[in-house]
């Protein structure tokens, strides 16, 4: 994540070779208190290991067949630095190949596995002893046919002979399955194990001391400059706002800009929270005919994306200009936008979509960047905002999308369309949280889509738009279920949109996960 190693650490890195999961076991290492990085395999050689000089090594999964020429390695330093190396999938069978052992091509397992274990060893220490079987997660199109001297299988599976292997001597292990993923229910137990009771790790980072080294870093950032934060009101840009407040106090000058494609009501919400609460200094920039303006006949959504981030970053650059001296932007930015908008190529995964905060910017952007929160997982900017104090009932909110109300409204977006999403989506947040359900749901809202149906209102007959709810459970939002919404609230909220919202006569309820889809729809 870091160029640099956070100093004074016991730090895990973990090697991203191409999974769309790598940062799940980032998510899972840190959940327990032990400080680790992601770094791309292109990156990690003899050099930045010698540099980074890590207390253990994970190897992540990837898409790419070990048994072709030019698939990528790991440093071979990195099995004689005397450090705990962790082989997943992918990492299994590189670190099988490198050492001397042989992987085959052709041997796929996907989905859900049992794996029994056969030898004793920490990496399974609680669950169950040998002879045990244990539900896992597997995904793999290769699999080990042949172990390195000193090597043991450990544990076993239908599909995979070398399913755990094991050098406890050299303390270096392999997985086939993915103990990241919330499918591999003990997973977290299995990570555990290594970096506490195989590498001895105390687990020493808090969200108490990343307040304190994210202030650190901040004030050197920006020294004596001024600083203009883009404020949207949803929690990862309002709590960068604050951490970065409390790190530089004055020399902060908060931009709200109002797109015209933010939930209702919310605008005021954000002008009323920020300068009455927290007395930030706050430029309020009404830019929503600007935005509407420019997204006339764009229905292609990374179209809509770029577009958005253009015009956002031009905003801010023209209220650069009125600031004196004013020479850093700060953005809420998160790790997994940073994942998703990145190349295979280019750094550690596939692209899925681009966002407006990474995707958009640019090239001679005159500003330079502050992005505070841009190693941290959604729910850990969530601990954050508490540890910073901000409301409970705020930290909680649902995540917004940069882009807005634009990527949820697929095909052209129009201040109509606009006007009839915002309603029906208070409509069924509203519901929500009189179901009490809110705080149970990763994120809930609607989507007007650019489909017409035809319908019958008292003894008319209607030709009209259809909405789409959706709502989700999720740990970290990289993998995501439906939320099982009760049909009565259900019912009562199509009900209501029907009724109060006039151009909608039909209602869906999308019950996708992701994978395969993704959470918002475009």
């Amino acid at each position: 994540m870091n160029d640099t190693p956070e100093p004074g650490h016991q730090r895990v890195l973990i090697v991203d070779y191409g999974s769309q999961v790598t940062q799940l076991i980032a998510r899972r290492v840190r959940e327990d208190g032990v400080y680790c990085e992601v770094h791309p395999c292109q990156k990690v050689d003899g050099l930045f290991l010698e540099t980074f000089d890590p207390s253990a090594i994970i190897l992540s999964g990837g898409p790419e067949s070990v048994t072709h020429d030019g698939s990528a390695r790991a440093p071979d330093s990195a099995f004689t630095r005397g450090v705990p190396v962790l082989g997943i999938c992918y990492g299994e069978q590189t670190m099988a190949a490198q050492l001397g052992g042989s992987v085959k091509a052709g041997s796929p397992e996907y989905g859900r596995a049992e794996i029994q274990i056969v030898r004793e060893s920490p990496l399974f220490d609680g669950f169950g002893g040998v002879g045990h079987s244990e539900p896992v997660w597997m995904s793999h199109g290769d699999c080990v046919s042949a172990i390195p001297q000193g090597f043991e299988p450990i544990a076993v599976s239908e599909g995979a002979p070398y399913a755990a292997i094991a050098d406890e001597g050299r303390r270096l292990y392999g997985v086939q399955f993915h103990p990241e993923v919330a499918h591999t229910p003990r997973g977290s137990l299995l990570l555990r194990n290594f970096t506490r009771k195989i590498a001895n790790l105390t687990g020493d980072w808090t969200m108490a001391k990343f307040r304190e080294e994210a202030v650190a870093r901040i004030r050197a950032q920006v020294g004596r400059g001024k600083v203009i934060c883009g404020l949207s009101g949803g929690v990862d840009s309002s709590v960068a706002a604050v951490l970065i407040h409390e790190a530089i106090g004055p020399q902060l000058t908060c931009v709200f800009v109002d797109t015209g494609l933010l939930r209702a009501g919310e605008g005021d919400q954000v002008v009323s929270l920020f300068r009455g609460q927290y007395n930030v200094p706050l430029i309020h920039v009404d830019a929503s005919d600007r935005f509407l303006g420019a997204l006339k006949g764009v229905s292609d959504p990374e179209t809509k994306r770029k577009t958005i981030g253009r015009l956002f970053i031009e905003v801010f650059d023209a209220e650069a200009a009125k600031i004196d001296g004013a020479d850093f932007l700060a953005q809420g930015t998160l790790y997994p936008d940073v994942i998703e908008s990145v190349s295979v190529h280019g750094g550690p995964s596939a692209v899925i979509k681009s966002h407006h905060n990474v995707g958009g910017l640019p090239e001679r952007m005159r500003l330079k960047l502050v992005e505070p929160l841009r190693e941290l997982f959604k729910d850990e900017v969530r601990a954050l905002g508490r540890e910073l104090g901000l409301p409970p009932a705020f930290v909680g909110r649902h995540p917004f999308p940069g882009p807005g109300l634009a990527i949820r409204i697929p095909g052209e977006v129009t201040p109509e369309r606009v006007r009839v999403l915002q309603k029906a989506d208070a409509i069924w947040l509203e519901e929500i949280h009189k179901a009490g359900l809110y705080d149970s749901i990763w994120q809930a809202f609607a989507v007007l889509l650019p489909v017409k149906t035809v319908g019958v209102m008292g003894d008319a007959r209607t030709y009209e738009d259809v909405c789409a709810l959706r709502a989700v459970t999720s740990v970290d939002g990289m993998t995501a279920d439906m939320s099982r919404i009760p049909w009565e609230v259900l019912e009562r909220t199509a009900t209501r949109i029907v009724n109060e919202v006039a151009g909608v006569n039909r209602i869906t309820y999308d019950i996708t996960s992701k994978p395969p889809g993704t959470i918002e729809w475009e």
